[in-house]
């Protein structure tokens, strides 16, 4: 069974950093592509990162490239998201997405706080 999830939110103060994981099972990880995601307050969610199954390829929103960095250590079936210069428009709840066999798969999310 798939199976993601997500750790690593917290409160943090404006221009500050903190690393998400996403801990993925009940697949191969490293022959899947992986995404992450946010949910801001009132808003629809939406696509933030993305990184191919090697890693080699990754890609970002505009609003969060430059700031954030998207990676993954297959051989611990895990992805990361490091956010640094972290903005209260950041604040949001975060997901991780794996699409296995065409069906999408999501984590339960992480909640990230940016506020002085």
């Amino acid at each position: 069974q798939v199976h993601l999830l997500e750790s690593g939110g917290g409160l943090v103060q404006p221009g500050g950093s903190l690393r998400l994981s996403c801990a993925a099972s009940g697949f191969t990880f490293s022959n899947h592509g992986m995404s992450w995601y946010r949910q801001r307050p009132g808003k629809e969610r939406e696509w933030v990162a993305g990184i191919s199954d090697t890693g080699e390829i990754t890609n970002y929103a505009d609003s969060v490239a430059g700031r954030f960095t998207v990676s993954r250590d297959n051989t611990k079936s895990t992805g990361y998201l490091q956010m640094n210069s972290l903005k209260s428009d950041d604040t949001a709840v975060y997901y991780c997405k794996a699409v296995v066999n065409l069906e999408s798969y999501w984590g339960q999310g992480t909640q990230v706080t940016v506020s002085s």
